[in-house]
Protein backbone atom coordinates (compact mmCIF):
# COMPACT_ATOMS: atom_id res chain seq x y z
CA UNK A 1 0.00 0.00 0.00
CA UNK A 2 1.31 3.46 -0.90
CA UNK A 3 0.32 6.51 1.12
CA UNK A 4 1.06 10.04 -0.06
CA UNK A 5 1.73 12.43 2.78
CA UNK A 6 3.16 15.95 2.40
CA UNK A 7 4.87 15.10 -0.86
CA UNK A 8 6.52 11.92 0.47
CA UNK A 9 5.67 8.41 -0.58
CA UNK A 10 5.53 5.98 2.36
CA UNK A 11 5.79 2.35 1.34
CA UNK A 12 4.07 -0.07 3.68
CA UNK A 13 5.21 -3.66 3.28
CA UNK A 14 4.19 -6.93 4.91
CA UNK A 15 6.96 -8.68 6.76
CA UNK A 16 4.90 -11.86 6.81
CA UNK A 17 1.77 -12.85 4.91
CA UNK A 18 0.03 -13.79 8.17
CA UNK A 19 0.66 -10.43 9.79
CA UNK A 20 -1.11 -7.16 9.28
CA UNK A 21 0.75 -4.64 7.11
CA UNK A 22 3.43 -2.81 9.01
CA UNK A 23 5.74 0.01 8.08
CA UNK A 24 8.84 -1.96 7.22
CA UNK A 25 10.73 0.76 5.43
CA UNK A 26 10.17 4.30 4.21
CA UNK A 27 11.14 5.14 0.66
CA UNK A 28 11.37 8.78 -0.37
CA UNK A 29 10.93 9.41 -4.07
CA UNK A 30 11.47 12.52 -6.11
CA UNK A 31 8.14 14.32 -6.48
CA UNK A 32 6.71 14.02 -9.98
CA UNK A 33 4.93 16.90 -11.66
CA UNK A 34 2.03 15.11 -13.33
CA UNK A 35 1.30 18.27 -15.32
CA UNK A 36 4.77 18.42 -16.93
CA UNK A 37 4.45 18.23 -20.74
CA UNK A 38 5.93 15.23 -22.48
CA UNK A 39 8.68 17.00 -24.38
CA UNK A 40 9.79 13.89 -26.25
CA UNK A 41 6.27 13.34 -27.60
CA UNK A 42 6.02 17.02 -28.54
CA UNK A 43 9.37 16.75 -30.33
CA UNK A 44 8.09 13.75 -32.30
CA UNK A 45 4.93 15.65 -33.25
CA UNK A 46 6.92 18.59 -34.62
CA UNK A 47 9.33 16.35 -36.52
CA UNK A 48 6.40 14.46 -38.04
CA UNK A 49 5.16 17.73 -39.58
CA UNK A 50 8.64 18.59 -40.86
CA UNK A 51 9.18 15.07 -42.23
CA UNK A 52 5.87 15.14 -44.08
CA UNK A 53 6.79 18.41 -45.80
CA UNK A 54 10.29 17.11 -46.57
CA UNK A 55 8.87 13.99 -48.24
CA UNK A 56 6.34 15.98 -50.28
CA UNK A 57 9.05 18.35 -51.53
CA UNK A 58 11.27 15.39 -52.37
CA UNK A 59 8.46 14.01 -54.58
CA UNK A 60 8.12 17.39 -56.30
CA UNK A 61 11.80 18.34 -56.66
CA UNK A 62 13.75 15.15 -56.06
CA UNK A 63 16.89 15.68 -53.99
CA UNK A 64 18.06 18.81 -55.81
CA UNK A 65 19.47 20.04 -52.48
CA UNK A 66 22.26 17.45 -52.88
CA UNK A 67 24.12 19.96 -55.08
CA UNK A 68 24.32 22.47 -52.19
CA UNK A 69 27.54 22.85 -50.28
CA UNK A 70 27.15 23.11 -46.49
CA UNK A 71 27.91 26.84 -46.65
CA UNK A 72 24.95 27.32 -49.01
CA UNK A 73 22.67 25.45 -46.59
CA UNK A 74 23.91 27.63 -43.74
CA UNK A 75 23.07 30.71 -45.80
CA UNK A 76 19.54 29.37 -46.35
CA UNK A 77 19.13 29.01 -42.58
CA UNK A 78 20.51 32.54 -42.16
CA UNK A 79 17.87 33.87 -44.59
CA UNK A 80 15.10 32.06 -42.72
CA UNK A 81 16.08 33.16 -39.23
CA UNK A 82 16.75 36.72 -40.40
CA UNK A 83 13.23 36.88 -41.83
CA UNK A 84 11.78 35.54 -38.56
CA UNK A 85 13.60 38.27 -36.62
CA UNK A 86 12.30 40.90 -39.04
CA UNK A 87 8.72 39.63 -38.60
CA UNK A 88 9.11 39.65 -34.83
CA UNK A 89 10.39 43.21 -34.80
CA UNK A 90 8.07 44.75 -37.41
CA UNK A 91 5.04 42.45 -37.48
CA UNK A 92 4.72 43.25 -41.19
CA UNK A 93 5.07 40.57 -43.87
CA UNK A 94 4.92 40.85 -47.64
CA UNK A 95 5.21 37.10 -48.31
CA UNK A 96 2.55 34.64 -47.18
CA UNK A 97 4.83 32.46 -45.05
CA UNK A 98 4.46 32.47 -41.27
CA UNK A 99 7.11 32.28 -38.58
CA UNK A 100 6.08 28.66 -38.04
CA UNK A 101 6.77 27.88 -41.71
CA UNK A 102 10.24 29.37 -41.39
CA UNK A 103 11.04 27.34 -38.27
CA UNK A 104 9.99 24.17 -40.13
CA UNK A 105 12.36 25.17 -42.93
CA UNK A 106 15.20 25.69 -40.42
CA UNK A 107 14.65 22.18 -39.05
CA UNK A 108 14.69 20.60 -42.50
CA UNK A 109 17.69 22.62 -43.69
CA UNK A 110 19.56 21.65 -40.52
CA UNK A 111 18.95 17.96 -41.23
CA UNK A 112 19.96 18.49 -44.87
CA UNK A 113 23.15 20.14 -43.60
CA UNK A 114 23.93 17.14 -41.40
CA UNK A 115 23.34 14.77 -44.34
CA UNK A 116 25.62 16.84 -46.55
CA UNK A 117 28.36 16.86 -43.91
CA UNK A 118 28.23 13.06 -43.91
CA UNK A 119 27.86 12.40 -47.62
CA UNK A 120 29.32 15.51 -49.24
CA UNK A 121 27.56 17.51 -51.95
CA UNK A 122 26.79 15.81 -55.24
CA UNK A 123 25.06 16.24 -58.59
CA UNK A 124 22.91 13.26 -57.67
CA UNK A 125 19.56 15.03 -57.69
CA UNK A 126 17.52 11.82 -57.64
CA UNK A 127 19.01 10.01 -54.68
CA UNK A 128 17.28 6.89 -53.37
CA UNK A 129 14.20 8.12 -51.43
CA UNK A 130 14.36 5.29 -48.89
CA UNK A 131 18.02 5.97 -48.11
CA UNK A 132 17.35 9.70 -47.92
CA UNK A 133 14.53 9.18 -45.43
CA UNK A 134 16.69 6.77 -43.43
CA UNK A 135 19.28 9.53 -43.06
CA UNK A 136 16.57 12.09 -42.24
CA UNK A 137 15.18 9.87 -39.48
CA UNK A 138 18.67 9.05 -38.19
CA UNK A 139 19.60 12.69 -37.66
CA UNK A 140 16.17 13.59 -36.29
CA UNK A 141 16.61 10.84 -33.70
CA UNK A 142 20.14 12.00 -32.87
CA UNK A 143 18.78 15.52 -32.33
CA UNK A 144 16.05 14.16 -30.07
CA UNK A 145 18.57 12.24 -27.96
CA UNK A 146 20.71 15.37 -27.62
CA UNK A 147 17.63 17.38 -26.63
CA UNK A 148 16.70 14.83 -23.96
CA UNK A 149 20.21 14.88 -22.48
CA UNK A 150 20.29 18.69 -22.35
CA UNK A 151 16.78 18.86 -20.90
CA UNK A 152 17.91 16.52 -18.14
CA UNK A 153 20.86 18.77 -17.30
CA UNK A 154 19.15 22.15 -17.71
CA UNK A 155 15.67 21.29 -16.47
CA UNK A 156 13.83 22.49 -19.58
CA UNK A 157 14.75 26.11 -18.93
CA UNK A 158 13.79 26.90 -22.54
CA UNK A 159 10.12 26.67 -21.56
CA UNK A 160 10.54 29.94 -19.64
CA UNK A 161 12.17 31.69 -22.61
CA UNK A 162 10.43 33.88 -25.15
CA UNK A 163 10.26 32.68 -28.75
CA UNK A 164 12.13 35.85 -29.74
CA UNK A 165 14.99 34.92 -27.39
CA UNK A 166 15.26 31.39 -28.79
CA UNK A 167 15.21 32.93 -32.28
CA UNK A 168 18.19 35.06 -31.29
CA UNK A 169 20.01 31.91 -30.18
CA UNK A 170 19.43 30.38 -33.62
CA UNK A 171 20.70 33.61 -35.19
CA UNK A 172 23.80 33.46 -32.98
CA UNK A 173 24.39 29.82 -33.94
CA UNK A 174 24.08 30.48 -37.66
CA UNK A 175 26.56 33.37 -37.43
CA UNK A 176 28.97 31.08 -35.58
CA UNK A 177 28.48 28.43 -38.26
CA UNK A 178 29.22 30.92 -41.03
CA UNK A 179 32.41 31.96 -39.23
CA UNK A 180 33.54 28.34 -38.81
CA UNK A 181 32.91 27.75 -42.51
CA UNK A 182 34.89 30.87 -43.38
CA UNK A 183 37.71 29.39 -41.30
CA UNK A 184 37.50 26.19 -43.38
CA UNK A 185 35.95 24.29 -40.49
CA UNK A 186 38.84 24.93 -38.11
CA UNK A 187 38.03 25.69 -34.46
CA UNK A 188 40.17 26.10 -31.36
CA UNK A 189 37.67 25.56 -28.55
CA UNK A 190 34.27 25.74 -30.27
CA UNK A 191 32.04 22.87 -31.32
CA UNK A 192 32.05 21.86 -34.96
CA UNK A 193 29.56 22.43 -37.75
CA UNK A 194 27.45 19.39 -36.90
CA UNK A 195 26.92 20.52 -33.30
CA UNK A 196 25.65 23.89 -34.51
CA UNK A 197 23.22 22.27 -36.95
CA UNK A 198 21.88 20.08 -34.14
CA UNK A 199 21.44 23.09 -31.86
CA UNK A 200 19.64 25.14 -34.52
CA UNK A 201 17.37 22.19 -35.22
CA UNK A 202 16.44 21.74 -31.57
CA UNK A 203 15.95 25.45 -30.93
CA UNK A 204 13.55 25.58 -33.89
CA UNK A 205 11.65 22.59 -32.47
CA UNK A 206 11.33 24.41 -29.13
CA UNK A 207 9.85 27.45 -30.89
CA UNK A 208 7.27 25.33 -32.70
CA UNK A 209 6.33 23.59 -29.45
CA UNK A 210 5.81 26.98 -27.83
CA UNK A 211 3.68 28.15 -30.76
CA UNK A 212 1.41 25.13 -30.27
CA UNK A 213 1.03 25.93 -26.57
Amino acid sequence: MVIVSEGLFLLHQKTDDRQLPTIDKICIFEPIDIFMPNTSAQFDSVIAICRDLFQKKMKDYGTAWRVLRPSSITDQIYIKVNRIRTLQMTDVKMVDESEEDEFVAIINYSIIGLIQLEKGFSDEINANPDETMRLYNFYAQKAKELMERKNHDYGEAWREMRISSITDLIYQKVLRTKQIEDNNGATLVSEGLDANYFDMLNYAVFCLIKFKN
